[in-house]
Formats: structure tokens, sequence, C-alpha cells
């Protein structure tokens, strides 16, 4: 009961502080500017009603459209604010990108809405991974890392920079679409650790096989909690084989074909004028049907 309190009172104490700088003109200016403090409360409270707008009904539509949702996680409620960037190309959520681009590992600028520095693990994964032998689809890893810190005063996350020794486990795997296949959706998952320190050695050896791997289960297994995400696709492209070879990832030399299924409807029998009066009593009028396509002088089917 008195946790309780505590926590409404200081919820009421965050209300305060917006309501006493939320008219200020020189703060509206400061934050349009981009030169507002993240560690004071009001800045953070513009910079989340400003996300919840166009941004968040952008990613929100994606996520349904690309059935991120139930294909990664039953339910997500993003509450983070993850914007990606290859080199100097700002990536908007669903857009697809060129193989080439992605050989380089992205910058992501993680902006939370809440007071403190916090620990996180960051996961790419590749939900359409074909499958010849099942006819089907399965999940790959393309990066993997955790115990990243980050505040609302440092957002930046570049992944190509990360400490290899005690944050990164899977390192970084350049999104490519084979030939004939259709196009792959990348997601990208925010997860906070919930102050924990994960083990780096223990992740490299249950996910350095990138095949098959279940945010679910990863979730679960270390207590996350998915906070944001972001999504990028890729297809086949004339970069793409020059990738794979650089990556060292076989199969650049195959190709998907879609499978012909033919209809179960039994054939129709022929119908029609010129089926009823084929016969050679009714030679006569054959003449009336020289220029019907599917006849020829003889009176043969083509």
């Amino acid at each position: 009961m008195k946790d309780r309190r505590l926590r409404d009172l200081r919820k009421y104490l965050e209300k305060l502080k917006v309501l006493v700088d939320i008219n200020d003109p020189v703060v509206k200016r400061r934050f349009e500017d981009g030169m507002g403090d993240m560690d004071k409360t009001i800045y953070r409270y513009l910079a989340e009603q400003k996300w919840r707008g166009y941004p968040y009904r952008l990613l929100e539509q994606r996520i349904n459209q690309l059935n991120i949702v139930p294909d990664v996680l039953d339910k997500f409620e993003p509450i983070t604010d993850v914007q990606l960037a290859f080199r100097r190309i700002k990536v908007e959520p669903g857009e697809i990108m060129d193989s080439r681009v992605t050989e380089v590992p992205p910058r992501l600028k993680v902006q939370v809405f809440n007071a403190g520095e916090r620990l996180v693990s960051v996961a790419v994964i590749d939900l359409d991974v074909p499958d010849a032998e099942t006819d089907s689809f399965g999940l790959r890893c393309h990066y993997l890392a955790a115990n990243v810190p980050i505040s609302p005063n440092q957002p930046s996350l570049p992944l190509g920079k990360v400490n290899k020794e005690t944050q990164l486990a899977v390192p970084w795997l350049p999104a490519f679409s084979q030939m004939g296949a259709p196009y792959h959706r990348l997601v990208i998952f925010v997860l906070e650790q919930n102050g924990a320190t994960l083990d780096i050695a223990k992740l490299r050896e249950l996910y350095s096989g990138r095949d098959g791997f279940s945010l679910k289960s990863f979730r679960d297994k270390f207590s996350l909690t998915p906070v944001g995400v972001n999504i990028f696709r890729t297809i086949w492209d004339e970069g793409t084989a020059g990738v794979m070879e650089r990556a060292g990832v076989p199969g650049a030399d195959i190709q998907f074909k879609h499978k012909r299924v033919h209809s179960l409807k039994p054939p129709k029998k022929a119908r029609g004028w010129e089926v009823k009066h084929a016969k050679p009593k009714y030679k006569s009028l054959w003449k009336y049907s020289r220029r019907i396509y599917g006849f020829d002088k003889n009176r043969r089917r083509y």
C-alpha cells in the first residue's frame, strides 16, 4: 500500500513539473531548435507528444500491414522511439533497402521518455527465410547485442561500435533475399533488461547458429521487456549476389520459382453456336464462322 502511494505521488509530481513549463515560450523554442535537455521532464513530455503523432501512427500501421504481430510477438505496444539509419540514409518503417547499403551496420537512435539510464538488448531478425525442404519460411538472427546502456540524453546506438567482448553476441549480417523469393521483412527490436546484466558467452553459445532464432524464447528466457521496434525490407537486386559472396553466404545461384497450382475443377465441355453446328450436315452454315477464332479452313480446332 505504501509503495503504491509513493508511486502515485511521484507520478503526480512529474505531472506538476510538466504543467509548470508547458506554456513557457523559451522552453518551446529550445525544444523546436533541438536544444532541450532530455533529462528534464518537460522536454521528454514534448518529445513523446511529437512522436505519438505521425511517426507512431506510421509505425503502428507498418506493424499491422507487415504482420509483425503475431509473427514475432503475440502482443506488442511500442513505448520507445527507435529511428534507423544506414550511413546517412534515414530509413522509414517498412522501406525497401538496397542490399549493398545494408553491408554496414546501421545506427539506431533510441529515444526513451522516462528518466534514468538502463541496459537494453538489440535483436535484428529476418522473418522470411525460405525453406525449400518444408515449403515454408523460417527465422534468422542477423544481429544480437546486450548490456548496451541508453538514457534520455544518450539515445545514439551505433550497432557497429558496441563492445565486442562484453556486448556483442552475434555480429552483423547484411540483409539479402534470393532470386525469385518475396521481399524479406527485417525487424529491429529493442528490449529492456530490467537492470540485469546478461552473460554474453551464454548468448553466443545459444544463438551463434543464427537460424531458428525466436524472440519469444529470448524474451522469456532472460526476462526482457520489448520497448521499441523498427522495420525495413530487402529484395533481390543487382548487388545482392556480391553482398552474399562478401558475407560468405551460399545460395546466390539459387532461383526460386512459383509452383503452378492446377485447378481441381473438371474441364468444361465446349458450348456455343459453333460447336452445335460443327457437324457435316451444317456444312452450308460454315461460311458464317470462317472468321471466328479457333476454326480453320478444314473445320478443325487449333
